[in-house]
């Protein structure tokens, strides 16, 4: 169970890490700023999820982990991620 529990929690760990960081990036005044770690831990998560399959199916290295979780952090957040717009001109965001 172990061998379960301490990977997936350093994915999800990391997964939240990384999505502060692309929070960095993002231009100042950007609105949920506490989206980017939630979603990077959800994105860890499932990467996590990924590694296993693969590692079960195929016999994955274990140096692909943290490469998945930081592409699924940046799929998440960058091309397919969440789009607001400003409620100033009484545009609402989706």
């Amino acid at each position: 169970m172990q061998e379960i529990l301490l990977p997936l929690a350093m994915a999800a760990t990391f997964g939240a890490f990384t999505g502060s960081l692309f929070r960095l990036t993002r231009r100042p005044g950007y609105e949920r700023p506490f989206m980017f770690p939630v979603v990077g831990l959800v994105a860890g998560l499932t990467a996590y999820m990924i590694y296993h399959v693969l590692a079960s199916v195929t016999g994955a290295p274990p140096w692909l982990l943290p490469i998945l979780v930081v592409l699924q952090v940046w799929l998440w957040l960058g091309p397919w991620g969440p789009k607001f717009r400003k409620v100033e001109n009484g545009d609402e965001g989706r």
